[in-house]
């Protein structure tokens, strides 16, 4: 028996159940941790270069990785800016890349530089993760823990519950986020692939070329020596 409670204790947990049943959806259970996931795959051509703005909240985090799928060389130039115009990430020919920073209130720019190729166009996958970017987060959780008052009867309270939630989401998250990645080197490493084929029947084909050129060489020069030059007198 616990100390303090009367005859009636067994009654309290369901009145508290069915108190919960009856009060609106709190605004945490639709928000839980902000969190933002997306990729883009595109062509970027020859001497082209291309820019991506993504505005950004104070005190979150921008992730982002990038990868050369197609193109001779598999390298691109990578720049990452901050709203006030200050480099923060430069990558010279590189074929991927992984950068995380903390961000400031404004827009934050990324691009992609081919201007060092004059002939060949390239092929680039990047994937943005955003941290933080949820807004009045704090206040949806005040509202969460205004329902959960009273329910300290509860053998499971209502914060362990959103805390599982939580890390049940961000595992699903990150379980997205690598399918996605490998999605991204199988479609490289296919490519590549599919280049060093082509590049082999290539070369196979120029060399049974050579082979028949010779041998009809050779056989041209042997029937030469066996022919008869000499003329005969009448």
């Amino acid at each position: 028996m616990r100390p303090g409670l009367g005859p009636g204790r067994g009654a309290l947990p369901l009145l508290g159940c069915l108190a919960l049943l009856l009060l609106p959806p709190p605004a945490a259970a639709a928000e839980f941790s902000p969190s933002l996931d997306s990729d883009f795959t595109f062509t970027l051509p020859a001497g082209r270069r291309e820019c991506f703005y993504q505005p950004m909240r104070k005190e979150a985090s921008l992730e982002l990785e990038y990868q050369v799928l197609d193109g001779a060389g598999l390298d691109v130039d990578f720049h990452l800016l901050s709203p006030k115009g200050e480099t923060l990430v430069f990558d010279q020919r590189k074929s991927d890349g992984v950068h995380t920073v903390e961000t400031e209130d404004g827009d934050y720019m990324f691009c992609f530089d081919n201007t060092f190729s004059t002939i060949s166009e390239k092929v680039i996958f990047f994937e943005l993760i955003l941290d933080n970017m949820g807004e009045g987060g704090g206040q949806d959780q005040e509202d969460w823990k205004k329902y959960v008052t009273g329910t300290d009867l509860l053998d499971m309270k209502l914060e362990d519950i959103l805390e599982s939630i939580n890390s049940v989401k961000a595992r699903l998250s990150k379980s997205v986020q690598i399918q996605t990645l490998l999605r991204a080197f199988e479609a490289r490493d296919r490519n590549i692939q599919e280049s060093n084929f082509d590049r082999v029947n290539f070369w196979s084909l120029v060399n049974l070329g050579v082979m028949v050129v010779v041998s009809a060489v050779q056989v041209y020069m042997l029937k030469s020596l066996f022919e008869d030059k000499r003329k005969s007198r009448t």
